[in-house]
């Protein structure tokens, strides 16, 4: 196995979507039409994300709970209960929008708007296919990350601003649960960083497209079955740290304490409804999916597939990730404060920073 075993990156780099575009339509759009269109692939992927969290997210996971708790789902309005979802969406987005007394107005209205920008931003630099990735920068990974980072500045407006006690302490658990597993998260994922080097052959690790590019190809056969290039085959601990981390970050299920209903009514949450409580709802669905998106393109090879396009491949295994999370969320019960803490902090960051030193050590003698 050696660095030569890797495909050849510049023929498995993402396009950016302004030049696909741009060959597409046969044309030179200059600078302005470079930035409108990067406006209408924001636009079109930030709808797409919304559509595919806010209605066959929500519906699937309310189907397969109940599946799961042996319950009888939604089955009323439309077939299969499908058109639940925009039964509800007219509904919460009539009633009024309610500013509890004592709350900060600016902070709890700016909250829900602020929710989903930073997530649904993290989509523009997801490699899903050759030709659909709005940005490619140097350093993709760790923009990703601060990306990611970013849902945690709203659920403090939201604990903070709603003047609720149940409200303030599921804010100070996301903080403390932030600061926890930020480390874990970035150490995790940057294992796969001299990898990246090593099967891609390239000077930027970093970029998300190399990352991808990286993946393909074959690790090694057993009796003429080709095990893929995954990094999550090459690096099964850093993939299990990852997820864990991910789990964490975005407050799924056994970590979901800020808005733990059995303890804090439901958290940050407790003082919205209406429309803001479709946009913080929408935020956290639309976490799980990038947290799934990142999983994919760094340890399941982003689009790498037989037979069906790219894309099909990236959003199927995105939608797996959501199904493990959803399986979670119905069958492992809720961790205590204390012990998530001593999760992150006692194991998982000595576990990732272990990992990463022997990632290097090995590719250093190989």
């Amino acid at each position: 196995m050696n660095a030569g075993s890797g495909v050849d990156v510049d023929l498995m780099e993402a396009a950016i979507w302004t030049e696909t575009m741009s060959e597409f339509l046969g044309v030179d759009p200059g600078p302005v039409g470079t930035f409108l269109l990067a406006v209408v692939g924001a636009v079109f992927w930030g709808s797409v994300v919304l559509t595919v969290v806010g209605v066959s997210g929500i519906w699937f996971k309310r189907k397969f709970n109940a599946r799961l708790g042996d319950r009888v789902a939604i089955n009323r309005v439309g077939p299969a209960g499908l058109l639940i979802m925009p039964a509800d969406s007219l509904k919460l987005i009539s009633k009024e929008v309610v500013v509890p007394e004592g709350a900060d107005p600016l902070l709890y209205r700016l909250a829900p708007m602020l929710a989903a920008v930073g997530v649904i931003a993290g989509f523009a630099i997801i490699p899903w296919g050759a030709g659909l990735q709005l940005a490619d920068p140097e350093v993709g990974m760790i923009l990703a990350f601060a990306f990611a980072s970013l849902l945690a500045i709203p659920i403090v407006m939201a604990g903070y601003g709603s003047n609720n006690k149940y409200s303030f302490m599921g804010f100070e658990r996301e903080v403390a649960q932030a600061i926890a597993y930020e480390i874990p998260l970035v150490v995790s994922a940057l294992a796969i960083v001299p990898l990246v080097a090593y099967f891609g052959d390239t000077t930027s690790p970093l970029k998300m497209s190399e990352i991808v590019a990286a993946q393909q190809g074959s690790l090694w056969g057993i009796d003429g079955l080709p095990i893929p290039n995954w990094f999550v085959f090459a690096q099964p601990l850093a993939a299990a740290l990852f997820f864990v981390a991910v789990l964490a970050e975005f407050s799924r299920n056994p970590f979901d304490l800020p808005e733990a209903g059995s303890e804090l009514v439901a958290g940050y949450l407790t003082e919205y409804g209406g429309v803001n409580f479709v946009l913080l709802f929408l935020a956290e669905f639309a976490a799980i999916f990038f947290g799934g998106a990142l999983f994919t393109a760094f340890f399941l090879g982003g689009g790498a597939g037989p037979l069906l396009p790219e894309p099909v491949w990236f959003l199927g295994k995105t939608f797996a990730f959501f199904v493990v999370v959803q399986w979670l969320r119905a069958t492992v019960p809720r961790i205590r404060i204390d012990q998530l803490l001593d999760l992150g902090w006692k194991y998982l960051i000595e576990l990732t920073f272990l990992n990463l030193l022997l990632t290097g050590a090995i590719i250093w003698v190989m």
